[in-house]
């Protein structure tokens, strides 16, 4: 009788469950959608009664889908939406919605915190400066605005590990989930007392932290009834849904990378060592691989500037997609495949959301620079997947003045599916790709770590050995050359327009208030 592994996700829009075989092959991919909350402008919370149901229903669902029994389930590992702050009274019941991971409510907290404990203490302790999206400033939130709630709590919880403690009842993380809460000591992968001490944080608050493949419990009575498993069945730390997604296509070992471009790119490094950058313009925290870390650079709007091109200027593509079922991104990149790169000297800042890396700025704006009356629509297309790639390479050369080795990127998401943008980024990056036969991401990474953890595969090297496949390569062409001359110009402007995008968002606020 084979062994199957389960992976759970417990994302930002449902919970998915992936549901494979020893040999990696996915025998089911269920998802179930629970809503966000949005009450107030830049709030976000959900409800961790939906993730809990969304969860039942997923694993029920991949279970019947695969025809597979519970006594054929080795493991379960978990991985989700990381920063969420779900506190928990004394019986374990959740005090209030989760305050999520894209939540801004707390950016004074923040301020405070960098003010009173500066920022070099805080790389010091955590490996970090302190983020509106992370745990830490919610919970200060919490004790400054709803002091009724903030009395009660007797648990502090991530996502994922509030329905680990519905699977199992036992209060675990790992240490790739928990480097983002502004509490732990990344480079000693443990909660940081110093931290909890600066904040008046208890120490009793917090659960336990494991490895990402160590079993941390097991599913009890309760919990088996209502899922379809065995009693029994060990649950592992599993990881954040970055950590966890990079487990899943082999970003393993120092000098291998990925570059993501979903709605937000991601450039994720795994590394040997415990790095900081001296300023904190990347993330620095524990992987889900025992015994190393991560470095991560994140921007707000990668296939997001994409998207608000074609509903912005998109109209005819729009139209031509819907009449002649083609895809209408296709479209779009067909005809700027045919403009020479740099666009004749027309570049794009992706900033539309405001920025994080390497300018943690929520002031800074999106800007087409360097038009004039030969550019036309493919120039703009062209210019926005060019401007897009330059970001990305901001956070590659970061990692690079760390001393951090780059011997091979691979490209995910749904941006890398386009044959043009990843030309673009290998030819800015100066430096080929590839792409991998897994395309599942976060709950992929966690069926593999449960692996692990039921004894499946010796190691999560060894996993991923067994599952991950190249499925194709990308050179570097001539145009490399032409991005070199180009990419100085794309650093400038940022610095040039930073004092711009702060005094444009005084008055857009001063004429907006109330609006």
């Amino acid at each position: 009788m084979p062994p199957y592994l389960i992976g759970i996700d417990v994302g930002t829009t449902g919970s998915k469950v992936v549901l494979v075989d020893a040999d990696g092959a996915v025998k089911a991919s269920v998802t179930n959608e629970y809503p966000m909350y949005t009450p107030y402008p830049a709030w976000a919370e959900q409800d961790p009664a939906d993730w809990w149901t969304a969860t039942i229903a997923s694993i029920r669902q991949a279970l019947e889908k695969a025809q597979v029994s519970a006594q054929q389930v080795a493991g379960v590992g978990l991985t989700g939406q990381m920063h969420g702050l779900v506190a928990l009274d004394a019986q374990g019941q959740p005090l209030r919605r989760c305050i999520m991971w894209n939540d801004q409510r707390t950016a004074p907290q923040c301020a405070t915190i960098t003010q009173q404990l500066g920022i070099q203490n805080l790389l010091r302790w955590t490996g970090n400066p302190v983020l509106p999206g992370f745990t830490a400033p919610k919970i200060l939130w919490v004790r400054e605005n709803e002091p009724d709630v903030y009395r009660r709590i007797a648990k502090v919880l991530l996502p994922k590990d509030y329905v680990r403690y519905c699977l199992t009842g036992s209060f675990f993380s790992d240490v790739s989930d928990a480097s983002g809460t502004s509490l732990f000591d990344v480079g000693q992968r443990r909660w940081s007392d110093d931290m909890l001490k600066a904040l008046d944080i208890p120490r009793a608050w917090l659960p336990e932290v494991t490895e990402s493949p160590a079993v941390s419990a097991r599913i009890n009575a309760d919990a088996a009834k209502l899922i379809g498993l065995l009693e029994g069945t060990p649950v592992v730390g599993g990881g954040g849904d970055n950590a966890a997604a990079n487990v899943g296509v082999g970003v393993i070992r120092e000098g291998i990378v990925s570059v993501s471009l979903g709605t937000s790119g991601v450039v994720f490094a795994a590394s040997d060592t415990y790095r900081v950058e001296p300023e904190g313009k990347l993330h620095a925290f524990c992987h889900a691989v025992p015994g190393m870390w991560h470095l991560m650079g994140v921007m707000l709007s990668a296939a997001g500037s994409f998207r608000w091109f074609r509903d912005a200027l998109g109209d005819a593509e729009l139209a031509q997609a819907a009449e002649t079922g083609r895809d209408v991104y296709d479209i779009l990149t067909e005809k700027a495949a045919e403009v020479a790169a740099g666009c004749e000297g027309l570049l794009f800042l992706p900033y539309l959301t405001g920025e994080r890396t390497p300018y943690p700025d929520p002031d800074a704006r999106g800007v087409f620079f360097g038009l004039s009356l030969r550019h036309r629509k493919p120039h703009l297309t062209r210019a926005v997947l060019e401007g897009v790639s330059y970001g990305l390479r901001d956070s590659l050369e970061l990692m690079k003045n760390l001393g951090l080795p780059i011997q091979q990127i691979i490209a995910l998401g749904g941006g890398a599916r386009s044959a043009l943008w990843r030309q673009i980024l290998a030819d800015v990056f100066n430096m080929g790709l590839v792409t991998v036969n897994v395309t599942e991401g976060a709950p992929y990474g966690a069926a593999l770590l449960a692996g692990v953890g039921a004894g499946v595969y010796q190691d999560v090297a060894t996993a991923c050995k067994t599952v991950v496949r190249v499925s194709g390569e990308t050179g570097v062409s001539a145009a490399t050359s032409v991005y070199a001359d180009y990419y100085p110009r794309y650093r400038a402007l940022y610095a040039a327009l930073a004092p711009e995008f702060k005094a444009l968002a005084e008055v857009v606020a001063r004429h907006t208030s109330g609006a």
